[in-house]
């Protein structure tokens, strides 16, 4: 893996807001085809490194690198074409209420491209098929479960044909089946589309279930990256509690 050229590529990044140092160093690969989890605790600066990726935010130092292209210094039309390689899943859905289901899988595509409506009604029709909601297309996003509103947001994700999808806290708020449900459609878009997926959770199950590679950052820093198997079979006392849901502080009882 190390021989292939990275998709993105993270070289010493630093990012500070105010007085808090968020990002303090970080330096990552993620390769096309694969599927990587990013954990750690909350406020360890996952979410602030996954919008790096997108150009959402500018590096106080240090460089990102998408398809050996620096996009630190990009301006927002530059970043136009990065941001329409990967699509990105929100931890709630973020789908637009007033919108029929179809219409909010479309939106990127009415948005960022000059795609004609037979094309948009067809790429969207697909979608729902690929995230198993034929049938779907006229429902409003109110008359859905938690479950399919986060389909419906993975085919919004996907219909512009990203290489990479991004993914915030995707199991949130769902019960276990249907986190497995979820898994599932993200493994198939690995296998079958070739998509390469970055998913930040605190699933570990699903860790489990689908990652490739396991990125662990920990204070701003990479503390730890490998397989899930690495990962569990370490020894190192941090990534075991973070595994089993333990917490090292005890509180005394009066």
């Amino acid at each position: 893996m190390s021989e292939k050229t990275p998709l993105i590529e993270v070289r010493d990044l630093h990012q500070i807001f105010g007085q808090h140092h968020v990002l303090k160093g970080v330096t990552c690969k993620i390769y096309e085809g694969e599927t990587v989890v990013l954990l750690g605790g909350s406020g360890g600066g996952k979410s602030v490194l996954v919008k790096h990726f997108l150009g959402l935010l500018s590096p106080h130092s240090g460089d990102v690198i998408v398809e050996g292209e620096n996009i630190s210094k990009m301006n927002e039309r530059q970043l136009g074409k990065v941001r329409r390689m990967m699509g990105m899943m929100f931890q709630n859905g973020a789908l637009f209420d007033y919108m029929t289901v179809g219409q909010n899988i479309a939106f990127p595509l009415r948005q960022n491209t000059k795609a004609k409506e037979k094309e948009i009604e067809e790429r969207v029709t697909r979608c729902l098929e690929i995230v198993k909601l034929d049938g779907q297309i006229d429902k409003m996003p109110a008359d859905l479960s938690g479950g399919m509103r986060k389909r419906v947001a993975l085919a919004r994700a996907i219909v512009d044909r990203p290489k990479c999808v991004l993914y915030d806290e995707p199991h949130a708020g769902l019960d276990p089946i249907t986190a497995d449900s979820i898994d599932h459609l993200m493994k198939s878009l690995q296998d079958n589309q070739g998509i390469t997926n970055v998913i930040i959770t605190h699933e570990m199950r699903s860790v489990f279930r689908i990652a490739d590679r396991v990125i662990f950052l920990k204070e701003g820093q990479i503390y730890w990256q490998g397989t899930p198997q690495e990962m569990k079979d370490s020894g190192d006392q941090n990534l075991t509690d973070f595994i089993e849901g333990r917490s090292r502080e005890h509180i005394e009882t009066i």
